[in-house]
């Protein structure tokens, strides 16, 4: 009897068990594969496998970038895919989930379920092509699908891709995640408070990375500083180098006139910085007050709110997260809640909702494109007044010589009377914006005397030297523009004011710099650590020395430039985050001179020993040294410690352009990466083939010009 009762347990729990790893793909909404058929699109890979993609129509390229894009890296597409129709948890876990609790909370689908009729159909007709693409790889290739059901995609949920992630650039990411955790932020970005409205401290490591450290130059030099007076622009976007916000190079050629080389990001049909014949640009993140959190004022059963004197009803949906354990997809419950305000996050602490830049829009997709098809400032700066793009500085540069720091972002008109950095009252409509401010009253430098602008996570008050910056006074404080100051920064406007004219030699060794300036977070917290009583501790009084003698430069060639590299991170952290409480020096210091010793023997081994360019395994795997640092122009910005105390750097100087316009007009670029093209393809021949010439601070061409493209014999396909 109990055999038998043992049986069919066991019979009913293979299938529950074989229920749930089945039931989320059969439950999942499959839509209708968009019709679009491509009349004529080529694929040319050149010698480094970068993607040229030919097209008789821009929807053609847009199919071929899509399918090139694949080719290199379809698993990531699939994660951000995922993302887009609620379902990275049953593809990622719980981290997935994460991202699927998010987008619903947003109401990404509602939002692109509204615009998606409304935009215009060169752009439709883009993203349904793009989507197309995407599903004509996935067909050819089934055996690579991971998530069964995730095709086919259509252009609606790739353009839901860009309004989930966009926000998340100015830190929505940050402050959803505090809120969910019961935490209180005193404004975005800053320190957490406690129920008392005190800074909660913080715990640091300075061996550990943080995410929050990121950044990313930019800068652009006249011809009236170019010794060949030649207009130049460089781009050195800081991103991961590998996943969902990993930068992939293309090229693309339309017979409508779309021809551009820069990069994009997995799930977008066109190149997000990059340059055409006429003009470039890049980016650099801002991080100007664009999200307001408002404390809600609930009746007893928490399911109204109280607004302008009268009782509301909050908005409550039920949410199933579907979330892989394993083998198996369980459904978890969630409630999401909505106000007038936006989202609401309930928590230990109270209901608060968030009102952020860019709120249930998607002008973002249109933005880009007509970006990429401007063909003189006027056009440009036409589009760029369209302000889908919610925040990110924006550094431009053309043939005709103009050049230009644009402090983009969508400023909420803001009542004055309230404090904007902190909690706000949310049982009146007095404090509720409801408009962004018009491009006009966005910052902008354009056509500086001093013949150059930069950009390093910094302040936009300071981007073209004494003389020619921005008078802050000029602009509105309800406008929340940060004064930050980074070393990128303040070494960028060190190196142009002392370079006199420029040349393109002198650029490269400006973007390459690895020092440090002698002055501000940097030169105190050194001074902090120098200043320890180490008469007990002989190991470091010995680590002190040696940054005494340190030469404020992680170019791998000086003495102390590990132990600089270690002790330098938490500090950055501190600066960076605005964080009040900061590392402690003794522990700080004694932690680095501790993994130096258990890991390398000595305080001072070589920079390029202990920070590391590694990818792959086995055959396929590449091990080579790095420079730079946390903050340093030439950027290694966050890594991993590996089991041999080695840092494994995973993101920093990512993608980098050089581009020149002559004096004739014509343009030229060169380009990097800091692994290839291929990045999840260890057989291919490009997996790693930049390395080498991405730690040497070499650059290779870009083929922009079809005829040097088809000198050099290319691949050439259709897809």
């Amino acid at each position: 009897m109990l055999r038998k009762f043992l049986i069919g347990l066991l019979v009913i729990l293979l299938l529950a068990g074989a229920g749930l790893a089945v039931w989320e793909p059969l439950t999942a909404e499959a839509p209708a594969a968009p019709s679009f058929k491509p009349t004529d699109v080529k694929i040319a890979r050149d010698k480094f496998g970068v993607p040229h993609i030919f097209g008789k129509t821009d929807a053609d390229v847009a199919y071929g970038v899509a399918y090139a894009h694949a080719e290199d890296d379809f698993a990531t597409l699939q994660e951000v895919l995922a993302m887009t129709r609620g379902r990275a948890g049953a593809m990622l876990g719980q981290d997935g989930a994460k991202i699927d609790f998010a987008a619903a909370l947003l109401d990404v689908r509602k939002t692109t379920a509204r615009d998606w009729p409304n935009l215009p159909k060169d752009v439709q007709s883009l993203f349904t092509a793009y989507a197309a693409g995407l599903n004509r790889y996935a067909d050819k290739h089934p055996g690579e699908v991971r998530l069964s059901g995730l095709f086919p995609v259509t252009g609606e949920d790739v353009v839901a891709g860009f309004v989930l992630r966009s926000p998340f650039f100015f830190g929505l990411d940050s402050v959803l995640g505090s809120l969910v955790e019961d935490k209180v932020m005193g404004r975005e970005g800053g320190p957490e408070l406690d129920a008392t409205g005190k800074i909660v401290p913080r715990k640091d490591t300075p061996l550990g990375s943080d995410p929050a450290a990121n950044g990313s130059n930019g800068m652009a030099v006249a011809p009236s500083r170019a010794t060949d007076g030649a207009t130049r622009l460089v781009s050195n976007s800081h991103q991961p180098w590998t996943g969902g916000v990993a930068w992939y190079e293309l090229v693309v050629h339309s017979e409508e006139g779309w021809d551009f080389a820069g990069a994009n990001f997995p799930g977008s049909p066109y190149p997000f910085l990059g340059h055409n014949k006429y003009l470039g640009w890049t980016n650099t993140v801002n991080r100007p007050d664009l999200i307001d959190i408002y404390q809600l004022k609930l009746d007893d059963s928490g399911e109204k709110y109280r607004f302008d004197g009268q009782w509301r009803p909050l908005e409550t949906k039920r949410i199933w997260l579907k979330v892989k354990f394993g083998p198996f997809v369980l459904p978890i419950p969630r409630t999401i809640y909505r106000s007038v305000h936006g989202p609401v996050i309930k928590n230990a602490k109270g209901a608060f909702a968030i009102r952020y830049a860019g709120i249930d829009q998607s002008a973002m997709v249109t933005q880009y494109y007509r970006l990429n098809k401007a063909k003189n400032f006027a056009e440009w700066r036409a589009a760029m007044a369209g302000q889908g793009v919610p925040a990110t500085n924006f550094i431009y540069a053309d043939a005709a010589g103009n050049i230009g720091l644009f402090y983009n972002a969508m400023f909420p008109d803001r009542p004055a009377g309230y404090n904007w950095r902190g909690i706000l009252p949310g049982d009146t409509s007095a404090d509720l914006w409801t408009k962004t401010l018009p491009f006009d009253r966005v910052p902008a430098l354009v056509n500086p005397g001093s013949g150059y602008v930069m950009n390093a996570n910094n302040t936009p008050w300071v981007a073209a030297g004494p003389g020619d910056e921005l008078d802050a006074a000029a602009f509105s404080p309800l406008l929340g523009i940060e004064d930050d100051i980074t070393n990128r920064s303040t070494r960028l406007i060190e190196l142009f004011e002392a370079s006199g004219q420029i040349d393109e030699a002198r650029l490269k060794a400006i973007k390459y710099d690895t020092a440090y300036a002698r002055s501000g977070y940097a030169k105190a917290w050194i001074d902090r650590l120098l200043a320890l009583d180490t008469k007990a501790d002989p190991e470091l009084a010995k680590a002190q020395g040696l940054l005494r003698a340190w030469d404020w430069n992680l170019d791998g060639k000086g003495q102390g430039d590990a132990l600089a590299l270690i002790v330098l991170r938490p500090a950055n952290k501190q600066h960076y985050q605005r964080t009040i409480d900061g590392p402690d020096p003794r522990a700080t210091l004694k932690e680095a001179a501790d993994h130096l010793q258990e890991h390398f023997g000595t305080l001072d081994p070589k920079l390029g020993t202990v920070l590391r360019l590694r990818h792959g395994e086995g055959g396929n795997r590449i091990d080579l040294p790095l420079d730079g640092g946390n903050d340093t122009v030439r950027a290694s910005t966050l890594w991993d410690v590996e089991p041999d105390g080695r840092f494994k750097v995973r993101h920093g100087d990512s993608f980098i352009m050089f581009i020149t316009w002559g004096r004739d007009g014509k343009v030229r670029s060169e380009s990097i990466q800091p692994f290839g093209s291929a990045t999840t393809r260890p057989d291919s021949p490009h997996y790693n083939d930049q390395a080498p010439l991405f730690v040497r601070h070499q650059l290779k061409p870009v083929l922009f010009d079809p005829a040097a493209l088809w000198a050099t014999k290319p691949r050439v396909y259709r897809p």
